[in-house]
């Protein structure tokens, strides 16, 4: 029979339960947020958000926490982030994995993010599928119709459906990888717009199965500069969908809102100013620790400032204050007479973060026990997560003192920290592409922690290698490129060094005012930063990159010309701006670059696989697939290369060998939904619709909502006789994209099947009022009329 005995508390409740019993006070603040969910949200009285503000170690951390902690006694759904979440998506994720850790996942936001950072990854190595942004693609289907010449179709138009072929000339869908490229693109350029609808509808969906939801945003003077547009943006009506009723929203920060920003939301919000404890309750938390007599609590009170984290401090020892003239630090440690131990616990304020084999590098000499020991103390927290850290109110006079005290210690003691994060950054990299690792949160914590202890130690001579790195951070993942810029900052402040403090201070800026676009930083380190040749021209080519998913295709050509002019065997360089001439059609000049890339880096795949592409993009597919086939040969694991390869088979009628080459593709990389969405295609033209229709199925799981996906099930659908279905399909397109032309082209076919010849001339004159170039539209409508 099962133990009728008490549950066995776990050591995390256990820890949680003494943390609760440790908070006093802010009796009044607790009661109003508890308070709110006994008032209907459609009651005048009821908040909808909540910002708690005051100076660090008020307090607000600890309040913030015992409001998470009512909000599930209500039975609310809660996440709770800090500064850790430097961006929106990070943001998203914390909250999705926090949901799904209570049992109510969002998966369609889930979906989505995982594909966001699957096109970081695949946009800070190239344009995976040589695909073009929407603005270059645009400018390229302009200059390609002005000139009539768009490429494959008089090659193939006797082989291919009539909506292929309308593919082609209403937009080269069929051509540039069609609507779900250009979604995908818009994913990556405005992750924001993408991302926060669907987070919306998740919102309101799981706000269905429980009574309230609560988001909890901690550290906000530090996050609002990212956060507080898109928050007031997410609370205007009909921006991004509507939000749940029973959604209630805290901000934790030191400085009141944006008056401007918050100013339309004013009746919506609490004001919270969190001021420092009041007499009487800085006497309660001190009688609660044991700590009477009155001579000790006088000096606790004048000494603290009433601020909750010294005042906890200053009483772990009723004999501390006997010196007068003893300094915050020694009575931050006046509990511990061990000399050892005191200087063990200045030394392990040094890392960001503490566990217990860094307690081992920052102390090396210390005894044992000192990690139980320091997370014992007041001023640590996050105790035994493995993420413990210093209260900095605490920290901050530490780590002066450390410096101050000797600068030698402190700079070998950063240098020992440097490299024990350096080891664990090693160590993270193991099995990980090379491309990929700024993408990969233990890598880059742990790399970025190896540089800030580098740059405290000696901050002048490590400058420039940090800021090569940055160079790196920025070409693979913008919120990567967040954080380094406050690795920066921080280092700056902690090492008191104004260098420092004005690089971190002024990337951050250049970072967070043009949203996921790091073109602004790269135009610092460019400007100011002292670079090799290399670091100018891989800074310039990543620029380029930048400017290119954002639509700026000029200002590519203008970077990628320059670090070619900087470094002219740089490969990167000139592939680079390959892509850029083949997105505007200027093939022979892309050619040309590529003759010159491949010259430098013979054996780079890359190279040749670009060349296949433009190939493929010109019309000239035997060519194509010859030069696809050495692209394969040369790098087997790259999927790109198959997918490639296979919808050039596919346009060549040799299907069989397409669906091979896409089987390949996808198995070497099962989220590649460019490559499901064409190997649907095929298997349609193969007559099996029921396996392009779990292609379609498998793509609209990574990538839901996506107008490109309902249209091209709409066309299995249609191939396959079932035009009823098709048409419905053609309208969920339409309804997530009004201005997509091919599937009202696509439409009016399915219509004209089902003897509805006046809903397939509307459909063809309304692709014609969209895309008046589409020619194959109006032969159709002409058709029909004639």
């Amino acid at each position: 029979m099962p133990p009728t005995g008490p549950r066995r508390l776990s050591l995390q409740e256990i820890v949680d339960g003494h943390r609760r019993a440790a908070f006093v006070g802010r009796e009044d603040e607790l009661a109003l947020f508890r308070a709110n969910f006994e008032v209907p949200p459609e009651d005048p009285r009821h908040r909808f958000v909540f910002h708690v503000r005051g100076n660090a170690g008020v307090g607000k951390t600890s309040l913030v926490r015992e409001w998470e902690r009512a909000a599930r006694e209500s039975g609310a759904l809660t996440a709770w982030v800090d500064d850790a979440a430097e961006s929106i998506p990070e943001v998203l994720a914390a909250v999705a994995a926090q949901f799904a850790g209570q049992g109510h996942p969002l998966k369609a936001l889930d979906r989505l993010l995982t594909t966001y950072r699957r096109q970081l990854h695949e946009a800070a190595a190239a344009p995976a599928d040589g695909e073009p942004s929407p603005g270059a693609l645009a400018a390229s289907q302009a200059g390609l119709m002005v000139a009539g010449t768009i490429p494959v179709l008089g090659a193939l138009a006797g082989g291919l459906d009539p909506a292929t072929v309308a593919r082609g000339a209403g937009g080269l869908r069929a051509v540039f990888g069609g609507r779900a490229r250009q979604e995908e693109a818009g994913l990556l350029a405005e992750p924001v717009r993408v991302l926060t609808p669907v987070f919306v509808a998740e919102l309101e969906r799981v706000a269905d199965t429980v009574p309230w939801v609560t988001l909890f945003l901690d550290t906000y003077e530090r996050t609002a500069p990212v956060l507080d547009g898109w928050l007031t943006d997410l609370l205007t009506p009909h921006r991004y969908g509507n939000l749940p009723a029973n959604l209630v929203l805290t901000l934790a920060g030191q400085r009141r809102l944006d008056p401007v920003r918050w100013s339309g939301h004013g009746r919506l919000a609490a004001d919270v100013p969190l001021a420092p404890f009041t007499e009487r309750e800085s006497r309660r938390l001190l009688t609660d620790r044991g700590v009477l007599d009155e001579t000790v609590v006088r000096e606790v009170l004048r000494l603290s400032g009433g601020l909750p984290v010294l005042v906890s401090t200053l009483a772990t020892n009723p004999g501390a204050f006997e010196d007068a003239n003893a300094t915050a630090v020694e009575r931050f440690l006046a509990a511990e007479s061990d000399p050892g131990r005191r200087a063990a616990a200045l030394a392990c304020a040094l890392p960001r973060r503490l566990d217990e084999d860094l307690v081992a590098v920052a102390a090396p000499d210390a005894g044992p026990g000192l990690h139980d020991w320091l997370n014992e103390l007041p001023f640590v927290a996050g105790r035994y997560t493995g993420r413990a850290r210093y209260h900095d109110v605490v920290r901050a006079p530490m780590l002066r003192l450390e410096r101050t005290a000797s600068p030698r210690r402190w700079a070998e003691a950063h240098e020992r920290l440097a490299g024990a994060f350096a080891a664990r950054r090693d160590r993270a990299a193991e099995g990980v592409a090379p491309d990929r690792l700024w993408t990969e949160e233990p890598w880059r914590e742990a790399a970025l922690d190896a540089l800030y202890h580098r740059l405290c130690a000696h901050p002048r001579s490590a400058l420039p290698d940090a800021l090569r790195a940055g160079i790196d951070a920025c070409g693979q993942d913008p919120v990567a490129a967040r954080h380094w810029a406050r690795t920066l900052a921080e280092a700056g402040e902690d090492a008191d060094s104004a260098v420092l403090r004005d690089w971190g201070r002024d990337l951050l800026t250049a970072l967070t005012d043009h949203g996921p676009r790091v073109a602004a930083a790269l135009g610092l380190l460019l400007t100011r930063a002292e670079l090799t040749d290399t670091d100018r021209a891989t800074a310039l080519v990543t620029r380029a990159w930048d400017h290119f998913r954002a639509g700026a295709a000029e200002a590519a050509l203008s970077d990628h010309g320059r670090a070619v002019a900087v470094d002219p065997r740089n490969a990167r360089a000139f592939q680079g701006r390959a892509v850029v001439l083949r997105a505007l059609g200027r093939y022979e000049e892309a050619l040309a670059d590529l003759d010159r890339a491949e010259e430098i880096a013979p054996d780079w795949a890359w190279a040749v696989r670009e060349r296949g592409e433009t190939y493929r993009r010109m019309g000239r597919l035997e060519e194509a697939l010859a030069v696809l086939d050495r692209a394969h040969a040369m790098d087997p694991a790259d999927a790109v290369p198959l997918g490639s390869r296979g919808l050039v088979r596919h346009r060549l009628g040799r299907h069989e060998e397409a669906l091979d080459d896409f089987d390949r593709a996808i198995a070497l990389r099962p989220e590649y939904h460019w490559a499901l969405v064409r190997r649907a295609q095929v298997r349609s033209a193969l007559g099996d619709p029921v396996g392009a229709l779990a292609d379609l199925d498998r793509a609209e799981e990574l990538a839901p909502g996506r107008a490109g996906t309902a249209g091209e099930r709409g066309e299995v659908y249609r191939a396959a006789g079932r035009h009823e279905e098709a048409v419905a399909e053609y309208g969920r397109a339409l309804a997530l994209d009004p201005a997509y032309a091919w599937a009202l082209g696509s439409r009016a076919l399915a219509y004209e099947q089902l003897g509805r010849t006046a809903d397939a001339l509307a459909d063809l004159d309304r692709a014609l009022e969209i895309d008046p170039q589409y020619a194959w539209a109006r032969e159709q409508r002409d058709r029909l009329t004639g």
